[in-house]
């Protein structure tokens, strides 16, 4: 009988290791695809920040590095990204008694262009855009800055994975 049980918990632990070995824990699904290639995104809105275009594009291929095994190059990529930010705007969002602004947001967006050279039907071309509200006494330099910048390209380079690999 013990041995019975041993060759059970043996089936068990194989079979579920087998198993993780097909999932991927980040939720990216990269099929046959083995590189990656992410053109530099232009800074095409009316107001320009300047360190917008590279710190986006740096953000967008570190996430595609860490969280899938593709390969970043240069050209012929499997998995293609191209695109441009086509907007950054503060507005005011919440108004005080004395007709001033409470609170500014900060709106960034994104036009993306995507090709899976191995699947034709998961190409897409979308806008994604996400905002960070921050004090309207404050400066939007330094580290307001700083702050709203990575909440918002976190968020958008994270919906752009969801849209191309993650099949969400």
């Amino acid at each position: 009988m013990r041995k019975l049980v041993s060759y059970f918990l043996v089936f068990i632990t194989i079979t579920t290791l087998i198993s993780c070995g097909l999932y991927s824990f980040t939720g990216g699904n990269t099929g046959d695809a083995k590189t990656i290639q992410i053109d530099f995104f232009p800074n095409n809105a009316p107001l320009v920040e300047p360190a917008l275009t590279q710190r986006f594009t740096n953000d967008l291929q570190d996430l595609f590095t860490r969280q899938t095994n593709l390969t970043l190059t240069n050209k012929n990529g499997d998995l293609y990204f191209s695109g441009e930010i086509t907007g950054y705007r503060v507005t005011p969002m919440s108004g005080t008694s004395n007709q001033t602004a409470a609170q500014n947001r900060l709106t960034v967006t994104v036009n993306v262009r995507f090709v899976n050279k191995l699947n034709e039907k998961d190409d897409f071309e979308n806008t994604f855009s996400f905002y960070s509200d921050f004090d309207a006494n404050a400066q939007l330099t330094g580290s307001v800055l700083e702050n709203a910048l990575d909440e918002i390209i976190n968020r958008i380079t994270q919906d752009i994975f969801n849209a191309s690999v993650a099949n969400w």
